[in-house]
């Protein structure tokens, strides 16, 4: 399903780092307030990652729903196993549910990493009940605004960034996917996490350890003068970062 199967143990620290900044957490309440969860409902997050949303998803649901939790990556599913919900290991498209047994779902971060996506959707759409809706939050990654005394530094960053996701640009043609795996689109909008600071605890200052971890073909000493120029943007007050995530809510006709 993902072109990154495997975490190692820094990597999943990084991402468990990412997933609880303020903005992450912001994200989340967006995700569940265009979901409106309600009770007794049995909900499925795609790329569940750490399981936080997992977590807040399950108390939307109360006692008498559920939420299932699914990823690729075993570090992952270890991870989220903390949090006390049903879990499923998954390789490649093929989801291990019946038809027609969701009420819902999410997948925030996870199709655009998913080289078959439509595959990837025909699945999501088998699973979900008639009537069911589906949140999907995706980035366009030429939507990032990230200042730098080295333009073309940072533009070798993004784009060793870029190659490791299967489609960087999906959001622009995700409407087109969903119509073509049977959905019918409810809404769509922007969720933009901007940070003219820079502090420590927030989504862009934490990403920088991961991007850099993460780009390909990036050599080691240019990742380690961007890191160091990005902070020390941050510690001058000249520090800016815009990023813009797209949500779709999909609905399987009934």
């Amino acid at each position: 399903m993902s072109r990154v199967m495997r975490y190692d143990d820094g990597a999943a620290k990084r991402i468990v780092a990412l997933s609880d900044t303020p903005e992450m957490r912001a994200q989340r309440r967006k995700v569940i307030e265009l979901l409106a969860p309600q009770e007794l409902w049995r909900v499925l997050d795609l790329g569940c990652g750490p399981g936080h949303l997992m977590r807040e998803l399950a108390h939307a649901v109360g006692p008498q729903g559920s939420v299932c939790g699914v990823d690729v990556s075993q570090e992952m599913l270890e991870i989220a196993a903390r949090e006390g919900v049903e879990l499923a290991h998954v390789e490649g498209t093929t989801l291990p549910f019946e038809a027609d047994v969701f009420d819902a779902a999410v997948a925030t971060q996870v199709y655009e990493f998913v080289e078959e996506i439509q595959a990837a959707l025909a699945e999501l759409f088998r699973v979900l009940r008639p009537g069911a809706k589906a949140v999907i939050l995706d980035t366009d990654w030429d939507s990032v605004v990230w200042h730098s005394n080295d333009d073309a530094r940072m533009r070798c960053v993004l784009d060793g960034w870029r190659k490791r996701v299967a489609d960087p640009h999906l959001p622009r043609r995700l409407s087109r996917h969903l119509r073509k795996a049977g959905f019918e689109i409810d809404r769509r909008e922007v969720f933009a996490i901007f940070d003219p600071c820079g502090r420590a605890d927030s989504y862009s200052a934490r990403q920088i350890e991961h991007l850099g971890a993460s780009a390909v073909g990036v050599p080691d000493s240019q990742l380690t003068a961007w890191a160091a120029d990005l902070r020390n943007l941050a510690r001058t007050g000249d520090y800016f970062f815009s990023l813009n995530r797209y949500i779709f809510v999909a609905s399987k006709p009934a």
